[in-house]
């Protein structure tokens, strides 16, 4: 049975329509909707920033958008075409906080989640510079999608995420709180907004200076499986991949990290010719598979062969 109250979290430019019953039509009514994530003001609304309209541009020169001023944060829903409840991904583009890049790391992500069967969600969180609010908004894009999982045809147990730069430090809030985001407020927000498994591309923010794990973070037993990407040549500091992929082993959390030499940052799933870490996406599908597969890993560690 379809939930109405789903209707009045899709905005009105993209009004929703529930009349397919079967679920791949359904899937079909909805592909693009945008759903907010709050029907009231969301918590940490910040009416100074809010003032300014979204907007979207290429003033960096690249040919792809990105998206400014977000106060009213939303998901816009891409779903895969199946009959079965569908694995899911939240996408979390980067952005240093100050804008999201919507397209790069956004719906070409989405494209590619759906050509390997899983639906995705695009997130647009609230910027510039509202990382505790953007924090929210990703807690909240997870209990949505969870508490959902009928209407959109997906496995409410099969819920990852995905943060490239500043989007991965959204991620990684999700997978490893130290707290709780924001103060509950409705049935949505009694269910977990802890993904089931989490990957991280060139992610941004999570260690300090001195090379400790950022305070708004606690890797434990509980945070999900983790794929990591990074270059070494990333201007954002190679450590971020590295230190938390330590903090990871230590808890016990299965984990896989992909270093290479050269990329730099901010590549997407673009080509980059002859850059090794062109095609890291064709490695994360094997791993996010294997996560969705529930396949049992024999345990090769106990081979002791040469």
């Amino acid at each position: 049975m379809l939930k109405d109250s789903l209707k009045t979290f899709c905005i009105p430019e993209t009004a929703c329509s529930f009349s397919a019953q079967e679920p791949e039509l359904l899937r079909v009514e909805l592909r693009g909707r945008s759903f907010r994530l709050w029907q009231i003001e969301a918590p940490l609304f910040d009416k100074e920033k809010a003032a300014s309209p979204q907007f979207y541009d290429n003033s960096v020169g690249d040919g792809k958008l990105r998206l400014h001023n977000v106060s009213i944060p939303t998901v816009v829903f891409m779903p895969v075409q199946s009959k079965e409840k569908a694995p899911a991904v939240l996408v979390c583009p980067g952005g240093g906080y100050n804008y999201t890049s919507v397209e790069a790391e956004g719906y070409a992500l989405c494209s590619y989640f759906n050509s390997i069967g899983f639906s995705a969600f695009l997130l647009n969180y609230r910027c510039p510079q509202q990382r505790q609010a953007a924090c929210a908004d990703a807690a909240r894009a997870i209990r949505f999608i969870r508490y959902y999982a009928a209407e959109f045809n997906v496995d409410a147990e099969k819920i990852g995420v995905i943060g490239f730069s500043a989007g991965g430090h959204l991620a990684a809030t999700v997978s490893a709180p130290a707290g709780e985001p924001y103060p509950a407020e409705d049935e949505i927000d009694k269910l977990s907004f802890r993904p089931d498994y989490t990957a991280l591309i060139y992610p941004a923010y999570l260690v300090t200076e001195e090379g400790q794990i950022a305070p708004e973070f606690a890797v434990t037993e509980k945070t999900p499986p983790t794929f990591i990407v990074q270059t070494e040549d990333d201007g954002i500091a190679v450590e971020n991949a590295l230190f938390w992929y330590k903090a990871l082993k230590n808890a016990g959390v299965k984990a896989e990290m992909h270093l290479f030499e050269c990329g730099g940052h901010g590549y997407g799933i673009a080509d980059r010719p002859g850059i090794p870490v062109t095609g890291w996406q064709k490695l994360a599908e094997k791993w996010f598979k294997l996560r969705i597969n529930e396949l049992s890993i024999p345990a090769f560690s106990k081979e002791v062969r040469s």
